[in-house]
């Protein structure tokens, strides 16, 4: 991706195309989208809606191709989501012409089985397409990879038939307590249905048969995190989680939780003991009972670990982060494959076991 590598050093404000840097793995990345229709429960956030529909974002090891690079999202996405947080001094389109690595139904490469499934959650508001980096970075290095758009809880989710839905989740935000608890255990009944569609005797995809079914995990941004160990706690086939910079909400039992789990977030919020915005990850670590860490990237915001951050900078839109959005993304993509290549293919990665003078900017934290 040589030339929009070279068209990308300044801000894209300047008429430049924003763009996602190039996956580090040695997989070409195939992408397609799956409309998936769970008729065993109506949807949480609409009256009348008597079964939840799903996009979802498939990513994966391809065969060498020469197709169409995948669009980011769509022109009507674009806009709603811009319009939504009040950015007005870019095109509403930008988002839609952020340049990706990913092949469009590229044919699926791998051996039955032989891939390791990861889902991901993207955080209140965001679509799937702001976790694609971390996506494209993770399929290229030879996982499946499930982004799940979460349905009226995106500002915009664009359907097959023309349809566009919105934020109506937002709505229920204001009427009172109990939302994100909703939330989280909505989220598990998608991930839940998104792998039974994945994994079932008769998959949504054709490529399904690359998925080794004992070898699942996931990861979140926001409130896709706290998501992250909710579905956890209802879905034994999830092995091991992360959560990035969100605030949990599901209860863990007594009993605890007892397989891998990874918080990865910011200073300002997550400092233990530091009496900081947050405080649910020092409760949520004790319960924690199996491997775990406890990550801090210095320099960063709530966005940083997401597309977002990235893109803002080249679009030239200041979201406050100290940290570059090109390098908090290549810290994000590091730690969170060197967790998966531990946790589902038993790669001991030394990573995950002090500080790094590669990623001076992450500090280890122990609560305990």
């Amino acid at each position: 991706m040589g030339t929009s590598a070279d068209a990308g050093d300044g801000p894209a404000g300047q008429g430049r195309t924003p763009y996602l840097p190039e996956p580090t793995g040695p997989c070409p990345v195939g992408i397609t989208s799956l409309w998936l229709t769970d008729v065993s429960r109506p949807d949480p956030w609409v009256a009348g809606v008597s079964a939840r529909e799903l996009m979802v974002s498939l990513w994966y090891p391809a065969a060498p191709s020469d197709g169409r690079r995948a669009r980011y999202m769509t022109p009507a996405e674009s806009g709603l989501q811009l319009a939504s947080r009040g950015i007005t001094g870019v095109p509403q389109n930008s988002l839609s012409t952020v340049r990706t690595s990913a092949v469009s139904d590229a044919t699926p490469a791998g051996r039955q089985r032989a891939r390791p499934l990861v889902v991901l959650s993207p955080g209140f508001t965001n679509s799937r397409s702001a976790l694609t980096a971390l996506a494209e970075d993770l399929a290229s290095h030879g996982y499946v990879v499930a982004g799940i758009d979460h349905t009226y809880e995106s500002f915009a989710t664009a359907f097959p038939d023309g349809r566009v839905t919105t934020g109506l989740a937002r709505d229920a935000r204001r009427r009172g307590t109990g939302f994100w608890e909703k939330v989280v255990a909505g989220r598990a009944a998608d991930v839940r249905f998104v792998l039974d569609e994945l994994t079932g005797t008769h998959p949504a995809w054709p490529g399904a048969g690359l998925i080794d079914p004992s070898r699942i995990a996931m990861a979140g941004h926001s409130i896709g995190g706290a998501a992250a160990i909710a579905a956890m706690l209802a879905d034994p086939r999830i092995r091991a989680g992360i959560d990035m910079d969100g605030a949990t909400a599901a209860p863990i039992p007594d009993e605890g939780l007892s397989r891998p789990f990874l918080f990865l977030g910011k200073q300002s919020n997550y400092t233990p003991g530091s009496g900081g915005a947050v405080t649910t990850w020092e409760h949520d670590w004790k319960l924690l009972a199996g491997w775990k860490r406890w990550l801090l990237v210095a320099g960063t915001v709530h966005a940083s670990f997401t597309d977002l951050g990235l893109l803002a900078d080249q679009i030239g839109i200041d979201i406050g982060a100290a940290l570059p959005g090109s390098r908090s993304l290549d810290i994000t993509r590091a730690y969170v494959r060197a967790f998966f290549d531990q946790h589902l293919r038993r790669k001991p990665q030394a990573l995950l076991d002090q500080p790094s003078p590669r990623y001076p900017e992450v500090t280890f934290c122990s609560p305990d």
